[in-house]
């Protein structure tokens, strides 16, 4: 089975973290025995008029590539005009999270642009002929119209041979870091207001100022090769994000047995339901150092690998195959 997936996330030399999980889950269903081809739309090197110039891109690819179905890893303008322009195959549109909720912590221009999107998004999933979503709060904002025979709820999967337990020392000597303080990761997407990196400065201020030895680490460009030895260097990951979908270093930090403080964003509450270690705060700076003081007096890292087998990239491939060959058949 032939599979053309089309995507504007896909990690470069300058953004090396960025769309991995696109990635991930390309070389899985490849791994699976799919046929699948990248077009690439680089909207962040090319600005958004990239979207308005990819027609011949992705006519010239269908053509010589012969897919039977059209995998469009993102939604907003790329979807909608993909619809709009493939008729011959099936088109499956995979929306993340801020192509169906918007960006409500950007200036008024960006919030201009990200209504649009959203419009744009809705109309793509009216159009297309499947619909994945990462997460079940996301099924939320698709329009009416977007049967749910159609529509799947799958998140990303994650890579459990990488993602593992490591030592723990080992990692912090890799990266420098001392074995006295309580070292706080935060995901960072660089400088993105919706992360609210400001609010996790605040938290681990706020954690400092009751005895917590607690130290922020923003990972900010590092390689998907060299995540797991941040995570298990760490005592535990913060989430402050304003809206997420399903945020894949959740599930990466539970792999490596890392405990997860996190507002209640996006799927993070049902990852982290009934997982002792790992909490939901208010979006208040006293509340999640609170959070934090409560990892840090535990002092323990996380059990909880077997409820992730689900999640593995292989699974999540296969149950993707099994949807595109619902969707080719009829």
């Amino acid at each position: 089975m032939r599979i053309l997936a089309v995507t504007n996330m896909y990690p470069t030399n300058g953004f090396p973290g960025r769309g991995v999980f696109v990635q991930e889950q390309i070389k899985s269903l490849i791994a699976i025995g799919l046929e699948v081809r990248v077009l690439f739309i680089d909207r962040l090197r090319e600005g958004p008029s990239a979207y308005y110039r990819m027609g011949s891109r992705l006519a010239g690819t269908i053509r010589t590539f012969g897919p039977d179905l059209v995998h469009v890893m993102y939604g907003g303008v790329m979807a909608r005009r993909i619809v709009k322009q493939c008729r011959a195959q099936p088109i499956l549109v995979t929306f993340h999270g801020s192509d169906l909720l918007g960006e409500n912590l950007s200036g008024w221009a960006r919030k201009l642009i990200s209504r649009y999107g959203v419009w744009c998004s809705r109309r793509a999933a009216k159009a297309a002929e499947g619909i994945v979503v990462v997460a079940r709060h996301l099924l939320r904002a698709l329009p009416r119209a977007a049967q749910a025979a159609r529509v799947r709820v799958l998140p990303c999967g994650i890579d459990m041979e990488r993602f593992r337990p490591l030592d723990t020392v080992s990692c912090r000597r890799q990266l420098g870091w001392s074995n006295d303080a309580f070292h706080v990761l935060f995901a960072s997407s660089n400088g993105d207001p919706v992360k609210r990196p400001w609010l996790a400065q605040a938290a681990v201020a706020e954690a400092l100022t009751h005895g917590t030895p607690a130290e922020l680490h923003c990972m900010t460009g590092v390689r998907n090769s060299e995540v797991p030895v941040w995570l298990n260097a760490s005592d535990a990951l913060l989430l402050t994000s304003l809206h997420e979908g399903s945020p894949t270093v959740v599930k990466e930090a539970l792999a490596c047995g890392l405990p997860v403080v996190s507002v209640d964003v996006g799927d993070v509450a049902e990852r982290i339901e009934g997982i002792e270690g790992c909490y939901l705060a208010q979006a208040t700076a006293t509340d999640l150092a609170a959070k934090l003081s409560h990892v840090h007096q535990r002092r323990a890292r996380l059990d909880c690998r077997a409820r992730l087998d689900d999640l593995g990239l292989l699974n999540v491939a296969q149950r993707l195959k099994g949807f595109y060959e619902l969707l080719a058949q009829s």
